[in-house]
C-alpha cells in the first residue's frame, strides 16, 4: 500500500489542552501503530510544540512530524485567518493528500481530501447551553462540514443521530469514532496517588470526597449537583452519618447561576473548587473518590466518564444523549434533577458493596475504549477520502 501523507491541524486546541487536546493526543500518537503506511504530520501553536513532540516521538513504525504554527495564531481571529490561508499552503508544501480538521472549522479553499471532526450537536438541539457567539459560530461550521466534506467523524452514535435530525441536506459520510482512554494516565490509583490528589484538592487529612470533573457551564448541571449534595448532607447530619466533601475540578465557565451559588458557600458547606488539577493527579482524584458524579444534561461523548471508569471509580451520570452509550451497565444513572441525584448519591453512600460492584464493572467497561480503535477509524477515513479524490466546487467528492 503506498504511503499516504496526512496533515492534522491542531491549532484549535485550547491552551490547557482539555478534552479536544486529549482527543488529538490520542489520535496522532496511535495512527502509525494502526497504519504503518501513513506519513502523519500535525501542526500546533508554539505553546504545544514541545508537548506534542514528546508524546509522538516514540510512535512506531515512524514518529509523527510536529510543525510549529506562527506565534500570532494564539489570537483566535488570526488563527482562523491562518487556517484559511496558511494551512493549505503548508499542506501543499508537505504533499498532503488529506487534511484533517479536528475541531469543526476547515479551510474552505482546500480542494484535496478532507476530514472534519464534529464533537457535539447540542449547538443545534440545545442552544441555551451555549453562548450566542459559540452557537452561531459552531452551527454554521457544522452545517458546512456535514453538507460539503466527504467524511465527518463524530464521537458517538448519539451525536450522529442528532446531526442527522437537526441538519438538512447532510452529504457527508458520518462515521462514529468513540474516544479512547490513556490507561497509563488513568488507572487504579495507588495509596500515594490518592493522598497526592487529596493534597492537590486542598482537603484535610483523611477526608473522603465526591468528585466532579468538568467546566462549570450550564449543561454540566452543577446547580442541581450542589442542591443534591446539600440535601444529602442535611439528611445524613440528622442521623449523625458523615458525608464526604464535594470537590469540583475544572474551570469556571458561563453558568452564572452555579457560580453565584458557589460564591455564597461557606467553609462549613464542605464544597471545594479545586480548579484545574494536574493531569497526573486525576487518577487519584477520580479513583480515590467515594463517587464521581457527572450530572450532565447531554454530551457529544462524555470523556470524563470513561476516564473516571478507567480509574475504577463508581460513576453517577444521566441517560442524556451519549452518556449511556459510554457508561453502559457500569455507570449508575439518575435523572438530572436535584431530588433524584440526591436519592441516588445517598443510596450509594449507604451501600458500599454496590459501589464496589460498579467499580469493578467500570474497569471492565473502560477496556472497551482504546485509542488504537479510535485511530483505526481515522486511518480508514483518510484512506477513503484520498481514494475518492479532491473536493469538487459543488461540495461533494469526485
Amino acid at each position: 500500500m503506498p504511503q499516504l501523507t496526512v496533515l492534522i491541524d491542531g491549532t484549535a486546541v485550547p491552551r490547557n489542552l482539555g478534552g479536544v487536546g486529549r482527543y488529538l493526543e490520542g489520535v496522532v500518537s496511535h495512527l502509525a501503530a494502526v497504519d504503518d503506511d501513513l506519513d502523519v504530520h500535525v501542526v500546533v501553536r508554539p505553546d504545544h510544540v514541545a508537548h506534542f513532540r514528546a508524546i509522538t516521538s516514540a510512535a512506531l513504525p515512524s514518529p509523527v512530524t510536529v510543525h510549529r504554527a506562527p506565534a500570532w495564531t494564539d489570537s483566535v481571529p488570526l488563527r482562523l485567518v491562518w487556517e484559511q490561508v496558511g494551512l493549505p499552503v503548508l499542506a501543499r508544501r508537505l504533499g498532503a493528500r488529506v487534511l484533517h480538521s479536528p475541531h469543526y472549522t476547515f479551510p474552505l479553499a482546500w480542494r484535496g481530501g478532507s476530514v472534519v471532526t464534529l464533537h457535539d450537536a447540542t449547538f443545534f438541539s440545545n442552544p441555551e447551553w451555549h453562548s450566542r457567539l459559540k452557537r452561531t459560530f459552531f452551527t454554521w461550521w457544522s452545517r458546512r462540514s456535514l453538507r460539503s466534506r466527504p467524511v465527518v467523524i463524530v464521537p458517538s452514535a448519539a451525536t450522529a443521530t442528532e446531526a442527522a435530525r437537526v441538519v438538512r441536506g447532510v452529504r457527508a459520510d458520518v462515521r462514529v469514532a468513540h474516544l479512547g482512554v490513556d490507561r497509563a494516565r488513568f488507572h487504579e490509583p495507588t495509596v500515594a496517588e490518592v493522598e497526592d490528589a487529596r493534597i492537590a484538592a486542598g482537603l484535610p487529612d483523611d477526608a473522603r470526597w465526591i468528585a466532579f470533573l468538568g467546566t462549570i457551564e450550564p449543561r454540566k448541571n452543577v446547580t442541581a449537583l450542589l442542591d443534591a449534595y446539600g440535601a444529602v448532607r442535611a439528611a445524613r447530619d440528622a442521623t449523625g452519618s458523615p458525608t464526604p466533601w464535594l470537590v469540583l475540578s475544572g474551570a469556571r465557565g458561563w453558568d452564572e447561576q452555579a457560580i453565584e451559588r458557589l460564591d455564597a458557600l461557606q467553609d462549613a458547606d464542605l464544597v471545594v473548587e479545586a480548579g484545574y488539577l494536574p493531569i497526573e493527579d486525576l487518577s487519584g482524584f477520580l479513583g480515590g473518590a467515594d463517587l464521581v458524579v457527572y450530572p450532565s444534561l447531554g454530551e457529544g461523548f462524555g470523556l470524563p466518564v470513561v476516564e473516571a471508569m478507567a480509574t475504577g471509580a463508581c460513576v453517577v451520570t444521566t441517560r442524556r444523549l451519549s452518556l449511556p452509550e459510554v457508561g453502559g451497565d457500569a455507570a449508575v444513572y439518575a435523572e438530572p434533577d436535584a431530588e433524584d441525584l440526591a436519592a441516588t448519591i445517598a443510596a450509594l453512600l449507604d451501600d458500599p458493596s454496590r459501589v464496589a460492584d460498579h467499580r469493578l464493572a467500570a474497569l471492565r467497561r473502560a477496556d472497551d475504549f482504546t485509542w488504537d480503535a479510535t485511530a483505526r477509524i481515522h486511518a480508514d477515513a483518510y484512506r477513503t477520502v484520498a481514494h475518492s479524490g479532491a473536493i469538487t466546487r459543488t461540495g461533494g467528492a469526485r
